[in-house]
């Protein structure tokens, strides 16, 4: 079945809807920014492609005729409808704030900072998604996304947050039963994370690649199960102490020692470079850079690793 709506374009239906309601070519004009003479020509357009007339041209007013009456009663109820449902669209996009994270960074930084943002802005709603892969942001109600990695990513403009930086930390007790004092103590240990994570920071602290340390226990991409492993006391994980900061200074894990190793990258709050000024975003951006930089131990990693928060990828 033909759409007949197909031959009609929109903007003509709402160009007559406004000369209907206002029994004008001038007032429709005014009200939508046109001149009168491009309403006049596409009124004429609208006739020529339906066949009929729509309406009596007078000297100094225009009236509708039977066809123009039956078009523009079903045009004003599909407009307001259309304008209805825009302007609910638009409203619930400027009050909800859609967050996709990784879980790490979810868990172990946003959560017990969220609720300040939320404070602060009580007309925001927030929505989070916790996904390790990168959203394209169109389509899911997404508007920003903390991420690791270079910065780099096609179409998104980045802010720097927290250095990528890991320390081995393990529970009190493990450090007790295992009586670790020096690197070298943790290549007969039961380990918890990525076997080439760990090479890297053994070559940090210049510890000879002439020994393999043993199979890591637990391997996963997911820092916050490795570290959660290593509270439970099931091994020593390699975990970045900015986001365990808490459990380190309450006594639930220890760090072993002072060496960090900068695995390369960095965890990043990225948006589309076409809506960096969309207000939602920037209330969040400016947010999460006060947040960052006033974090004690994000201050202590950026100094060590070098990294500026809030630079541009």
């Amino acid at each position: 079945m033909d759409d007949n709506l197909s031959r009609i374009p929109l903007d003509a239906i709402r160009v007559f809807e406004a000369t209907a309601r206002l029994n004008s070519f001038t007032r429709a004009a005014q009200s939508l920014g046109m001149t009168q003479a491009a309403v006049s020509w596409r009124i004429r357009d609208l006739e020529q492609r339906l066949g009929v007339t729509l309406f009596v041209r007078e000297t100094r007013q225009v009236s509708l005729t039977a066809e123009g009456q039956r078009l523009a009663s079903a045009a004003s109820e599909a407009l307001n409808l259309l304008r209805r449902a825009v302007s609910d669209v638009m409203q619930q996009d400027q009050t909800v704030l859609g967050i996709t994270t990784l879980q790490t960074m979810a868990t172990q930084w946003l959560a017990t900072r969220l609720g300040m943002f939320q404070l602060a802005n009580p007309d925001l709603a927030v929505k989070v998604d916790v996904d390790n892969a990168l959203s394209d942001f169109s389509g899911h109600g997404m508007d920003v996304g903390l991420r690791f990695g270079s910065g780099q990513w096609a179409g998104l403009e980045s802010r720097f947050l927290i250095p990528a930086l890991f320390t081995p930390l393990c529970s009190p007790e493990l450090q007790a039963q295992l009586n670790i004092r020096t690197p070298a103590d943790l290549k007969s240990t039961p380990l918890v994370g990525l076997p080439q994570e760990w090479t890297a920071w053994f070559a940090h602290v210049g510890l000879p690649d002439d020994s393999s340390p043993p199979p890591p226990r637990v391997v996963s991409e997911n820092q916050a199960m490795e570290v959660a492993s290593a509270i439970a006391g099931q091994g020593i994980a390699l975990g970045n102490p900015v986001f365990y900061d808490r459990e380190i200074r309450n006594g639930q894990l220890v760090r072993l020692f002072d060496k960090n190793v900068a695995l390369g990258g960095g965890y990043w709050l990225c948006y589309p470079k076409e809506r960096r000024s969309v207000p939602k975003i920037v209330r969040f951006r400016d947010w999460m850079l006060d947040m960052a930089r006033s974090d004690p131990s994000n201050i202590e990693a950026c100094r060590q690793s070098g990294r500026v928060v809030g630079s541009l990828g």
